[in-house]
């Protein structure tokens, strides 16, 4: 099947009798629970239960092999290789699986908030749920924009379709597979929703860097005089956590962009954690919950339809999706300049990194490249506890080119905006996990707001021995003694052994670039 009957088959199902296209947030609620797929809650937010899958599933997500980027993805585990033929034989069932439906829902917008590089998308849904969250996570186009809105790519996704992996060629009955020749993303076979977000924001991880745009996974906020700072980190990190400051605008909470013009934001939308959510400790979050956002497998009470944030009886990765615009402060449209300030986030399970380190551009390249965290419990099939884990780039399964294109991207911007680099670990002090405690969230703002106040650039007056790093001595409102996390361990030789060995998990992670990194690892890698 070439690119003209590709389109044709989805033409032909944009205009089938059954189509609903761009519905309101009130019309799609109705429909979602009208139809048996979500219940209604006290505040108005549409709850929808994802079944089995409560977190993406990288061993079912394939890119297609073609001309047109063959020779570009980096292909492996992450980014995984399938046939056209694979493509085409699910692709065309599935639109025949959808044209038979009753309804089926479009959502038209845009990827990318700055005008000069976003992307046109389409996105079609089999639930009615699905498609409010496309409406709640990308970028909504005014009546001007829907009037001549033309898709460059198209999500079709029917989650009640299970592929056959003995007849269809897939590893699963889930399947997530980019075609960027015929700029189709199609899904099945699984109901959680994060899959479209993360499939767009791969695509532009693939786009945009051919236009000299530096695509980042990170939050970023902005202060009154136009301070812009950027959080890295994977899931369960503090991204939309430490990003949502009722002193700073929010830009975004997830994916940006970094131009010559300075910072976009990639969605309309934040998908924040709910796990232990209270209006006391994250009262941005708490408050966007309102009419029409949606919460996915968030416990709510069958009399009261009140959400208990506290229950992770279906999963700790509960979610919620709502439009930016339902946080006070934020920047509309999501464009800023040039980042001052950049923070690496990491939960460090293994407690000792320290709680904030300054880091060199060489520093800043090496962490970047090593993406060292923990994976949090429910953001994938399989994880139960937190593991130790080295994701690229604070977001490997998001980025289809070699990963060094990237760091030497991060480290440009760098150089030409003389950007202050921090790595932050929210993760574990004085001792491992199971044995120390988390770092205080209340600790980890202070140093944060410290460090894009500009208040450290005298505090770095310590190295790190086993890291390099530089640590500061003093913060004001952070006590001293955990500033060093040596310090905190009641068994110091244990602290060194367990630093040396995490130590030699980033060297042994970083030899998978060879000799491409040789630079980066001589002047940013651990001391032993």
């Amino acid at each position: 099947m070439n690119s003209v009957e590709t389109a044709n088959e989805l033409a032909g199902l944009l205009t089938s009798q059954n189509i609903k296209e761009q519905l309101s947030v009130a019309q799609l609620v109705e429909k979602a629970t009208s139809r048996g797929e979500a219940i209604l809650t006290a505040d108005g937010a549409v709850r929808a239960l994802t079944g089995k899958y409560t977190g993406r599933s990288p061993r079912d997500k394939f890119f297609v092999e073609e001309e047109c980027s063959k020779n570009k993805i980096d292909w492996g585990k992450v980014n995984q290789s399938i046939s056209s033929e694979v493509f085409d034989n699910l692709y065309k069932k599935v639109v025949d699986y959808l044209k038979a439906k009753d309804e089926i829902f479009v959502f038209k917008g845009f990827a990318g908030a700055d005008e000069a590089s976003r992307l046109s998308i389409s996105v079609v849904n089999e639930y009615a749920w699905h498609n409010l969250f496309a409406h709640q996570l990308f970028i909504r186009p005014s009546e001007e924009e829907l009037a001549e809105h033309v898709a460059d790519f198209t999500i079709v996704s029917a989650p009640t379709f299970k592929a056959d992996p003995a007849v269809d060629g897939t590893t699963s009955e889930t399947f997530i597979i980019v075609s960027l020749e015929k700029k189709i993303v199609l899904i099945g076979g699984t109901e959680y929703a994060g899959e479209m977000k993360k499939s767009i924001f791969g695509i532009m991880n693939y786009l945009l860097p051919e236009q000299g745009i530096f695509p980042m996974h990170c939050s970023a906020n902005v202060g009154e005089e136009g301070d812009v700072t950027l959080f890295f980190g994977l899931s369960g990190t503090g991204k939309t956590t430490l990003s949502a400051d009722a002193d700073r605008k929010l830009i975004g909470d997830d994916e940006h962009g970094w131009s010559d013009r300075g910072v976009f934001n990639i969605e309309g939308g934040c998908y924040a954690k709910t796990l232990n959510l209270s209006a006391e400790k994250e009262p941005e979050i708490f408050n966007a919950i309102q009419f029409g956002t949606v919460l996915e497998n968030v416990v709510v009470d069958e009399d009261t339809r009140i959400p208990d944030y506290d229950d992770a009886r279906y999963t700790q990765n509960t979610r919620v999706a709502y439009p930016i615009q339902n946080i006070d402060n934020i920047v509309d449209p999501s464009v800023a300049g040039h980042p001052k300030t950049i923070i690496f986030l990491t939960a460090d399970a293994f407690g000792v990194l320290p709680p904030i380190s300054k880091l060199t551009k060489d520093q800043a390249m090496y962490h970047f490249l090593s993406g060292f965290t923990s994976k949090i419990p429910g953001t994938e099939r399989g994880v139960v506890e937190p593991e130790p884990a080295f994701s690229t780039c604070f977001g490997a399964p998001f980025m289809p080119l070699h990963a060094t294109k990237y760091a030497e991207m991060l480290g440009q911007k760098i150089d030409e905006h003389e950007a202050n680099v921090f790595l932050v670990n929210t993760g574990w002090s004085g001792g491992q996990y199971g044995e120390g405690s988390r770092m205080k969230l209340s600790y980890t703002r202070t140093m944060v707001r410290a460090a894009i106040d500009g208040k450290l650039d005298n505090a770095f007056k310590k190295e790190d021995k086993f890291f390099g790093l530089q640590i500061p001595t003093e913060i004001e409102g952070v006590p001293s003694e955990i500033l060093d996390p040596r310090n905190v361990w009641e068994d110091k030789d244990k602290y060194d052994a367990t630093a040396i060995k995490l130590a030699g998990m980033f060297h042994e992670n970083f030899k998978k670039f060879g000799t491409v990194a040789e630079g980066i690892m001589k002047n940013g890698a651990p001391r032993v």
